[in-house]
C-alpha cells in the first residue's frame, strides 16, 4: 500500500476491472502465470502502490483470489460491460475516496509512477484524466474525480450506453501528452493489456 499522501485531500481509490469473458483469449486469461503470478495479480498490485482503497469488479458469479489490501466486489447484472463496472466499483468505495484510478485486470506491466501520474493531472476542471498515445487516448488507464464521475456513469448507463470511451467523453477528459509520460515509462508498458494468448 502507498505511504504517499492522498493526492489532492481525501483518500486515493482504486478499481481494477476484471469482469470480461475473456472470449478472444478463449480460456480465463487472468489467471494466466506471469513471472510466477496470475496476470490479475500484476494490475492490482500496481494500483495499490497507489491508492489505499483498491476493489477488484469482477463477474457476478465469479470467484477471485486477490493480494492482500484489495477486495472483490461483484457485477450486479451479467456482462454489462465496463463503464458498468465502473460504477459498481465506485459505488463500493470506501465514503472519503475522492481520486479513483481505474484500471483493467488485463494490464500486467503498469507502472506505478504513470498512476499516480494520472491522479496528479486531477483538478477542479479536469474530473477526467487518460494517456495520450499516437494522437489518441485509450480509455485505461484512466484517473476520474469520484464525484463527477459516479453522476456521469449513472446518466450514460440509463441513457443505454455500455462503452467506457463514453465516460472520459462526457467529462472532457485531460490528456497527458506522451512526451510527458513517457518520462515515468520509455517503453509504454503501461498500456499493454493481454487479449489473446500470443500477448503473454
Amino acid at each position: 500500500m502507498s505511504d504517499d499522501p492522498p493526492v489532492g485531500g481525501g483518500r486515493i481509490g482504486g478499481i481494477v476491472l476484471a469482469g470480461g469473458r475473456s472470449s478472444r483469449f478463449g480460456r480465463d486469461k487472468l489467471v494466466e502465470p506471469i513471472d510466477g503470478k496470475p496476470l490479475l495479480n500484476h494490475a492490482i498490485e500496481a494500483v495499490l502502490a497507489v491508492a489505499s482503497d483498491v476493489v477488484v469488479v469482477v463477474a457476478l458469479d465469479a470467484r477471485r483470489q486477490v493480494p492482500s489490501g484489495a477486495r472483490v466486489v461483484h457485477d450486479t447484472d451479467a456482462f454489462q460491460g465496463p463503464l458498468a463496472g465502473v460504477g459498481v466499483g465506485l459505488a463500493a468505495l470506501q465514503p472519503d475516496v475522492e481520486r479513483v484510478i481505474v484500471v483493467g485486470g488485463d494490464m500486467p506491466t503498469l507502472a506505478p509512477r504513470v498512476l499516480r501520474r494520472l491522479l496528479d493531472g486531477l483538478d477542479r476542471n479536469a474530473t477526467a484524466v487518460l494517456l495520450g498515445t499516437d494522437g489518441e487516448a485509450p480509455p485505461l488507464p484512466a484517473a476520474y474525480g469520484r464525484r463527477a464521475a459516479s453522476v456521469a456513469v449513472q446518466v450514460l448507463l440509463a441513457a443505454g450506453e455500455r462503452r467506457l470511451r463514453a465516460l472520459p467523453e462526457r467529462l472532457a477528459a485531460s490528456v497527458i501528452l506522451a512526451a510527458d509520460w513517457a518520462e515515468d515509462d520509455p517503453t509504454a508498458s503501461t498500456l499493454r493489456d493481454i487479449d489473446r494468448p500470443e500477448d503473454l
